[in-house]
């Protein structure tokens, strides 16, 4: 069965912030825009440059003709070039959010070459959109003790996202249940899963090299 059309979202004057978990520091500020449209995304990316001071990292077509935005910077220079984005993407918005402090643990979950070590439980989170992943890999991260296996976004996937962690039942059961809320207020939750104590034949087949989109370095 084909994968159900994410919703559109109606144009926002400000971005959405995700509640940093109680961490706070140093860490990146990143915020994330991703429209339904090619154009419109190029229109916004340029937007966003002229209105404030920020890094774009990232900007570029992702599955099913979609488009991703990534920019980085202070948190308020930041806010206002999402700001000026969501006002530029108007009906062609996806989804959208700022991160404060965003945990490092996601640039290695999307650099992943393989999973090593005892899997007690796997816990997966799939979406319809790249940004809801990444936020919930966050949000996961920062909730309880658990290890970011996989981030695989958008290419290869019919534009759905997925998360794999690892961890203890009890910690891996309230990751995933945290980092789900968000794209399940937003209508971008396909599914949530805890496997208790994987069958270790599975591990190799999660493997699978369909992650196309890595952020740089240079956001740690």
């Amino acid at each position: 069965m084909a994968a159900k059309r994410p919703p559109r979202r109606t144009g926002r004057a400000q971005p959405t912030v995700v509640d940093t978990g109680g961490v706070s520091g140093l860490r990146p500020c990143i915020g994330l825009i991703e429209l339904a449209s090619i154009a419109r995304g190029i229109e916004t990316a340029d937007a966003v440059l002229k209105q404030a001071a920020i890094d774009l990292v990232v900007a570029r077509p992702t599955s099913p003709g979609k488009y991703l935005l990534l920019v980085t910077g202070e948190v308020e220079e930041v806010r206002e070039a999402l700001a000026r984005g969501l006002e530029r993407a108007g009906d062609h918005l996806v989804d959208e959010a700022l991160i404060p402090s965003v945990t490092p643990e996601i640039f290695e979950a999307l650099r992943a070459e393989g999973i090593e070590g005892e899997i007690e439980a796997l816990g997966i989170i799939e979406t319809f959109s790249v940004v809801s992943a990444i936020v919930a890999a966050d949000r996961a991260a920062k909730a309880a003790t658990v290890r970011l296996l996989r981030l695989a976004l958008a290419n290869g996937l019919g534009g759905k996202s997925y998360l794999l962690m690892e961890g203890g039942v009890a910690d891996v059961e309230s990751a995933v249940a945290v980092g789900a809320q968000w794209p399940r207020e937003r209508g971008l939750l396909v599914s949530e899963v805890v496997i208790a104590q994987p069958h270790p034949e599975l591990r190799p087949h999660l493997d699978g090299q369909d992650r196309r989109i890595v952020l740089p370095r240079t956001l740690e």
